[in-house]
């Protein structure tokens, strides 16, 4: 009754390239964007937030 012995290099190498590219995945998402990408999106929010100060009613201060 003996066993076979079983390497687990090779699984732990497959599962830390897996996970490599997992996260390779993700920084693509996050950093992989285009100059006209980047810019289009900065444009939106200014626009976004010039609307929103547009409707804004502000408080007289009391001076004390």
């Amino acid at each position: 009754m003996s066993a076979d012995v079983v390497n687990l290099r090779p699984f732990r190498k497959q599962k830390a390239r897996s996970e490599k590219e997992k996260q390779a995945d993700q920084k693509r998402i996050t950093f992989g964007r285009t100059k006209a990408e980047k810019n289009l999106t900065t444009a939106l929010n200014d626009k976004a937030e010039k609307t929103l100060d547009q409707g804004r009613i502000e408080k007289p201060q009391d001076d004390k």
